[in-house]
């Protein structure tokens, strides 16, 4: 009973980061565009919506357990891809603290990586494909 529990809170902590960072670019999309724009990739407020419904797929996965190995691999990619791109190397000499928010990147994604090994628990999760049938 208790690696469930342990299992369900993980997964709903995972659900509330990408739910918040989710409805921070919803509430900002321009300002989101404009950040995406500022580290230098074309299409800013393309990719920020993109950003945005990726992440509530990745709700939706981590909250139904369906499809939870996959969103897990791919919450992985993201959320290392984010590290560098707006936290790596070439920020830390303006602002130390980026050196911080990069590291922090790694220890998200090893969390995501372990998810996707272990699954989405035995309780309060979908069966793959369950959704689409």
């Amino acid at each position: 009973m208790g690696k469930s529990i342990a299992v369900i809170i993980a997964r709903l902590i995972f659900a509330a980061i990408f739910l918040m960072a989710a409805a921070f670019k919803f509430a900002g999309m321009q300002t989101t565009a404009d950040y995406i724009a500022a580290a230098g990739f074309p299409f800013p407020l393309f990719l920020a919506w993109v950003a945005a419904l990726f992440e509530v797929a990745l709700v939706a996965c981590f909250l139904s357990g369906a499809f939870f190995r996959e969103a897990s691999l791919l919450a992985a990619a993201y959320v290392i891809f984010l590290g560098f791109a707006f936290h790596g190397p070439s920020h830390w000499q303006g602002n130390q603290a980026e050196f911080g928010f990069f590291v922090d990147h790694f220890s998200f994604m090893a969390g995501l990586l372990f998810a996707a090994v272990y699954g989405p628990g035995e309780k309060l999760a979908l069966p793959y494909g369950r959704l689409w049938r």
